[in-house]
Parts: C-alpha cells; sequence; structure tokens
C-alpha cells in the first residue's frame, strides 16, 4: 500500500484545527470569524488525518470546496461516481472531527449526505 504524502505539515495542520476551536467555542457570546485560509487548512489535514487512519479507496469524503479524500480499506474505486460517498461542509466536518457534533446527530440532522454501504465515520471520528 502506498503511503500517503501529507500536503499540510502537521503542526500547522494542529494549528489551524486549535484556532477554529477557539475562535467556535461555545462558551463565547460572539465567535469571530475564521479566516477562510485557516478554515480551509484545518478541513485539509483533518481529511489527511482520516485517511492516515483509515487508509484505502472505497469511501470519498467531500467537503466542498475545501477538499476531498479517499480512505477506508475495501474495494477501490475508479470510474465515475465512487459507491460510498460522505459530504458535508466544513462547520459540520469540523465539528464531528472535535467531537462537537456525533456522526450519528449529523447524520439524523439531515447534515451529512452519506451513500453507500461503508458510507460511516462513526468508527473514526471524533479525531
Amino acid at each position: 500500500m502506498a503511503v500517503q504524502r501529507r500536503r499540510i505539515p502537521v503542526d500547522e495542520g494542529r494549528a489551524a484545527l486549535a484556532a477554529w476551536r477557539e475562535a467556535t467555542a461555545p462558551a463565547q457570546d460572539t465567535a469571530p470569524a475564521v479566516p477562510r485560509t485557516t478554515l480551509a487548512t484545518a478541513v485539509r489535514y483533518s481529511l489527511e488525518e482520516v485517511t492516515a487512519r483509515a487508509p484505502g479507496n472505497s469511501v470519498e469524503v467531500r467537503v466542498p470546496p475545501f477538499g476531498v479524500t479517499q480512505c477506508v480499506e475495501g474495494p477501490r474505486h475508479t470510474r465515475g461516481t465512487p459507491p460510498n460517498v460522505i459530504e458535508c461542509d466544513a462547520a459540520t466536518w469540523l465539528a464531528m472531527v472535535s467531537g462537537r457534533l456525533s456522526w450519528a446527530d449529523a447524520v439524523e440532522a439531515g447534515k451529512v449526505a452519506a451513500s453507500g454501504l461503508r458510507a460511516d465515520l462513526s468508527g473514526l471520528l471524533p479525531l
């Protein structure tokens, strides 16, 4: 199996995720806006981390417009629409990654679109 190359340095990714957590802390009355570059780095780093923890190509995780990754061991997808797709917005993704929102609650609330038998990250999240 090929080793995944990180595009986001681990320290930079962790710092972006920490900045997002702090800026969106529930205890704050007014959360400052997180710069788009910080948001993008946090999403891309966390997608890389999911792939590092569950390498494979059977599930495609999409967080538009910031990133996409393939993960989870299983049948490899090569053409067309993948059979196992997970898609959500950046705020939902980072809330699940950080443990502020459970996979089950996100799916139940319609915040995550998940299709396919393997489209379930409940065992991987939070990171």
